[in-house]
């Protein structure tokens, strides 16, 4: 990968990381909060795959796979709570 498309890579994940962060505390309700949580470990999966671009360091690969799939499986159990919550009412 190209020094300056890695950079603008780098750039770009920090000020979305910094925009889905800010959503996430100023969130009103919490499905927007769910979804703004969820965009945050994609961008946080973004950073360890850059991460592991520029140190070689595949073994951290593991570890991105895990945070997606605690990501996924968190992401469906909240939204299944709350659409559940929601039918009760």
């Amino acid at each position: 990968m190209h020094v300056l498309v890695f950079y603008l890579a780098m750039i770009w994940s920090t000020v979305l990381f910094g925009v889905t962060a800010f959503l996430v505390l100023r969130a009103k309700t919490g499905l927007a909060r769910l979804l703004a949580l969820d965009t945050l470990t994609l961008i946080l999966t973004a950073f360890l795959i850059l991460f592991v671009h520029a140190n070689q360091a595949v073994y951290y690969l593991d570890a991105v796979l895990l945070l997606a799939l605690l990501s996924f499986i968190g992401t469906l159990a909240a939204a299944w709570y709350y659409g559940a919550r929601s039918l009760s009412r």
